[in-house]
């Protein structure tokens, strides 16, 4: 009895256990996304140089003072500072009377000269008749000629007068020359405007520059290219890469030279007329300037004196694979001149391991 008692407890844990493990695989298994933790540090060290820092006004790379081609009273604007504008629309309008009545007294001076060649013509034709029947003055053939000729003349002036008029009255419609926003305006309907006068800036869309002013004793330690980290005082946290674009040949303004930085893929919330703050690193023709990083920071790459870094991005907690040049090593530190600015957070620690966009947290110090 015992034993038959045995039997059925055995039976009833067994089901027991296979309903345990049939449930167990129904449920789904949760897997948990591995955060790579990175040793990192800070690209703050330059090679050689000395860093400077210059402020400066955000500016768009293609910016333009609008002024009519033609004078008169302004009849109409469209446009005020701020608005964004696309490329051929309308921004403003002159009073149009004035030009379409040279537009019809030059279609009727034409009128008049087309007569005239009609008349010069029959005139030439009889005196040639005359002439060649032998009744007639060579004198007068060729009087008869230059008039023909002069008429017809006078016909092309008249086509190219009224040419000019009507462009005339084309220019009374002022056009905005490519998509960007009205930087600045001066003038309002009724206004008299000659030609010439500057009534708007437009800043285009897209490109960014900063402008500054680098004195006479510094001028000759920057250069085309020089890469530049750039801050804005309203945007705290936030960097930009640029780079060297423009260099003036002529001191302006207290001895200072016109220098012009050049945005790398500038986020939206940049816009012209922002201040900003640009970091360079001043260096001699003869020496070797960059940051000096561990070399176990760059994965090495098939081209000499290339490889890469992997920079951390903080909005998005991910490592961006970004290509960098060397100038050579001082006491295990690669001397990074292309690639890295200062203020860059590198993984310096397991990079063979990392892949572009990769998560990763940043390992407490």
């Amino acid at each position: 009895m015992k034993s038959c008692f045995d039997r059925k407890f055995i039976k009833i844990l067994s089901l027991v256990f296979i309903w345990v493990a049939i449930t167990a695989c129904k449920k789904k298994v949760e897997i948990v996304e591995q955060v790579r933790a990175l040793k990192s540090i800070t690209v703050s060290e330059p090679a050689s140089g000395q860093v400077r820092k210059f402020s400066g006004i955000v500016s768009a790379t293609d910016s333009s003072n609008l002024s009519f081609e033609v004078g008169g009273r302004v009849e109409t604007v469209y446009v005020d500072v701020g608005n964004p504008v696309r490329k051929g629309q309308l921004l403003a309008v002159l009073d149009k009377e004035p030009y379409r009545l040279d537009v019809d007294a030059a279609r009727a001076e034409l009128v008049t000269a087309e007569a005239k060649v009609v008349n010069t013509k029959e005139e030439y034709d009889r005196q040639e008749r005359v002439y060649s029947q032998g009744a007639g003055a060579k004198s007068k053939l060729e009087q008869a000629k230059y008039n023909y000729d002069a008429a017809r003349s006078q016909v092309n002036y008249q086509i190219a007068n009224l040419n000019l008029a009507k462009r005339n009255l084309s220019k009374t419609m002022l056009k905005s020359p490519y998509d960007g926003h009205i930087a600045w305006r001066s003038v309002d309907p009724h206004e008299e405007v000659k030609v010439g006068q500057k009534v708007f800036t437009i800043d285009a869309k897209g490109a960014l520059e900063v402008y500054l002013a680098v004195p006479e004793t510094t001028i000759h330690q920057i250069h085309m290219g020089t890469p530049a980290t750039v801050r804005f005082s309203t945007l705290p946290g936030l960097s930009v890469k640029g780079r060297i674009s423009e260099i003036g040949s002529a001191a302006v303004k207290a001895n200072a030279f016109p220098v012009k930085v050049g945005l790398i893929e500038p986020p939206a919330n940049i816009n012209p007329g922002m201040t900003a703050e640009v970091s360079l690193v001043l260096k001699d023709d003869r020496q070797m300037t960059g940051y000096l990083v561990p070399v176990q920071a760059i994965l090495p790459a098939k081209e000499a004196r290339q490889g890469y870094a992997f920079v951390y991005d903080p909005t998005t907690s991910t490592v961006r694979k970004t290509q960098i040049q060397t100038l050579g090593a001082e006491q295990n530190m690669a001397i990074v001149s292309e690639g890295l600015s200062a203020g860059d957070i590198i993984a310096v620690a397991g990079v063979s391991f990392l892949a572009d966009g990769m998560k990763v947290k940043l390992m407490e110090n």
